[in-house]
């Protein structure tokens, strides 16, 4: 059986990530970034459309502090 490309470039992409010394890749720590940018986006956006729940605020919190984190 024949795999497209399709297929494989999951596999591909999770056998990158999980190969050591891989999260020092510059496109993979782009990534990174942009998926928790996209996600303090959507916290701070959530909750100004709650006008101000405190839970966002302190999801923001735990967000902006596990980004430093896998920054550091």
């Amino acid at each position: 059986m024949a795999t497209t490309e399709c297929e494989s470039a999951p596999a591909g992409f999770f056998a990158f990530v999980l190969k050591p010394g891989s999260s020092l890749h510059p496109a993979f720590l782009l990534a990174v970034d942009c998926c928790f940018a996209a996600l303090f986006f959507v916290l701070v956006w959530l909750a100004y459309l709650t006008k101000g729940n405190v839970h966002f605020f302190i999801l923001l919190f735990i967000e902006l502090l596990l980004w430093a984190s896998v920054k550091w």
